[in-house]
């Protein structure tokens, strides 16, 4: 499998690497967070709708937040 120009990670890999991890910004959208877990987006939205996601997220209107320091916690790269 060719790996992509700039992520080191495999091509059409849905995943993200560490350096991608570490310069997320203090909050990201859901489809942000289902892709640094590796969660589908339908499968991603359910658990965050049902409260069961992973790590905190937070609701703002009518868009879900992923918190970046429980999700790089959850991953282990935590500083």
């Amino acid at each position: 499998m060719r790996e992509g120009a700039t992520t080191g990670q495999p091509k059409g890999s849905k995943g993200m690497s560490r350096e991608e991890l570490l310069a997320l910004p203090v909050a990201v959208d859901l489809d942000t967070g289902n892709r640094a877990l590796g969660l589908g987006r339908s499968k991603g939205y359910e658990l965050a709708k049902r409260g069961e996601y992973p790590c905190k997220v937070l609701r703002l209107g009518n868009a879900y937040r992923v918190v970046t320091a429980d999700l790089l916690e959850l991953l282990g790269l935590a500083a």
